[in-house]
C-alpha cells in the first residue's frame, strides 16, 4: 500500500508490502511529531523556542531534537564548518524563512554555540538563528522507518521530497531528477536498505527564489547563497546523513570529500 501526505514542507510518501494502515498512520505521527519540534515556520515549535531563549536560560528539550542538534555538530565538526545550522538569519533574509524574532542587532552564533548540560538540557553562548531544515528531514524519514519496522512492517520506502529510504527485500529502483529538465527523471539503479539524498534547484529559476544553500563562510550577502548548476546526491545507511552531506556536497563538489568517508557515504553529482 502506498500513502502521501503534506508534511515537513513537502510531500512524505509512503510505500510497504503490507496492508497495514494502522503502521502507516502512526509512521506519518512520527513525521508530524519532528515537523512540530524543529519547523523554523512554527513560532511554538521546539526549535523556534531554542533560537529565542537558548542564549538567555537552559532549556529542556526533546530526545529527538537533543539527537538532531549533535549529528549537527558532529558533520559540521568533520565538514570543517561546511555544514553548519547557524544560517537561518540568512535564509530569513532572502524571503526563504519567516521572521519570527528580529536577531538583526546581534551576533549570532552557530551549531558549536550550543552547548549540553545533559543529555537533553541545552544552553547557548551566543544568540542563534539555527534552521534544521537541512538535517531534520532526514531524520523524520529515519524515525518514520523504525516506526513501520516497530510495527512488523518487513520492506519498504519513505519518501520525503527526495530523501528517500528503502528497507527490506526487494531492491528499489532510484531515479533523481534531471537539473535540466526537472520533469524528467533519470534512473541510476536500484538501492536496498539505504538512503539517499538529493540537493538542487530545480524550480528555483522558475519561482525566482534565491538559493537555499548557503556557504556559512560567506562575508557578502551577495556571495552566500550558492546557486547550483546539476545536482547533488549523497548516498548513506540513514537518510539523517545521506540528508546533511549532501550540503557539503554541493559547497565543494568534491566527490571524495573527506567528510564523505568518515560517515561511510557516497556521492553522485549530474551536472546541468
Amino acid at each position: 500500500m502506498m500513502r502521501c501526505q503534506a508534511l515537513l514542507g513537502t510531500f512524505v510518501e509512503i510505500s510497504i508490502d503490507q496492508d497495514d494502515s494502522q503502521a502507516v498512520n502512526k509512521a506519518f505521527g512520527v513525521v508530524k511529531e519532528i515537523q512540530d519540534l524543529m519547523g523554523f515556520h512554527y513560532p511554538l515549535s521546539e526549535l523556534s523556542q531554542i533560537n529565542r531563549w537558548a542564549h538567555q536560560v537552559p532549556l529542556k528539550i526533546h530526545p529527538w531534537t537533543a539527537q538532531v542538534l549533535r549529528i549537527a555538530q558532529e558533520v559540521h565538526k568533520q565538514s570543517n564548518g561546511l555544514f553548519n545550522c547557524g544560517i537561518g538569519h540568512r535564509l530569513v533574509s532572502a524571503g526563504l524563512l519567516p521572521r519570527h524574532i528580529d536577531l538583526s542587532k546581534y551576533q549570532l552564533g552557530g551549531i558549536v554555540d550550543v552547548h549540553f548540560l545533559d543529555s537533553e538540557l541545552i544552553t547557548s553562548s551566543k544568540p542563534l538563528c539555527l534552521d534544521l531544515g537541512g538535517i531534520a528531514k532526514g531524520f523524520a524519514v529515519d524515525k518514520a522507518v523504525e516506526s513501520l519496522i516497530a510495527d512488523g512492517i518487513a520492506s519498504g520506502c519513505v519518501n520525503a521530497g527526495g530523501d528517500l529510504r528503502v528497507f527490506g527485500q526487494p531492491p528499489r529502483s532510484i531515479q533523481i531528477r534531471n537539473p535540466n529538465l526537472p520533469s524528467q527523471l533519470i534512473d541510476i539503479g536500484s538501492l536496498q536498505n539505504g538512503a539517499i539524498a538529493t540537493s538542487g534547484l530545480y524550480f528555483n529559476n522558475r519561482d525566482q527564489q534565491q538559493s537555499h544553500i548557503i556557504n556559512p563562510f560567506a562575508q557578502d550577502e551577495s556571495e552566500a547563497h550558492i546557486h547550483l548548476s546539476g545536482s547533488y546526491s549523497i548516498l548513506a545507511n540513514e537518510c539523517v546523513y545521506a540528508d546533511a552531506l549532501t550540503k557539503v556536497l554541493a559547497l565543494t563538489s568534491a566527490l571524495d570529500h573527506p567528510c564523505l568517508n568518515h560517515f561511510s557515504a557516497k556521492a553522485i553529482r549530474i551536472t546541468a
